[in-house]
């Protein structure tokens, strides 16, 4: 496996690998996520959230290195899960 970050499709910058939370359902010990606060798919996630399911939240672009799964990380707030970031 290559120590190299990937990048996030929505954005071009280098991801972050994260932490996986100890009581979760996903086998891995990390994933990449992208953490730019800037990224068009996090800023527009707040808005079609709403407009969708009329909740409060976004998404952030993960990215499973160990399974290849990509999708959405669900967030309710613009610091949600950055305590889990470990490079």
């Amino acid at each position: 496996m290559s120590d190299e970050r990937p990048v996030c499709p929505h954005c071009g910058l280098p991801m972050n690998r994260w932490a996986t939370p100890s009581m979760t359902t996903w086998d891995s010990d990390y994933m990449y996520v992208c953490f730019n606060d800037d990224c068009g798919y996090y800023v527009r996630g707040w808005n079609w959230m709403m407009e969708k399911y009329e909740v409060c939240c976004s998404y952030r672009h993960r990215y499973d290195p160990h399974t290849g799964e990509k999708g959405p990380l669900p967030v309710w707030s613009p610091t949600a899960l950055k305590d889990g970031i470990i490079d």
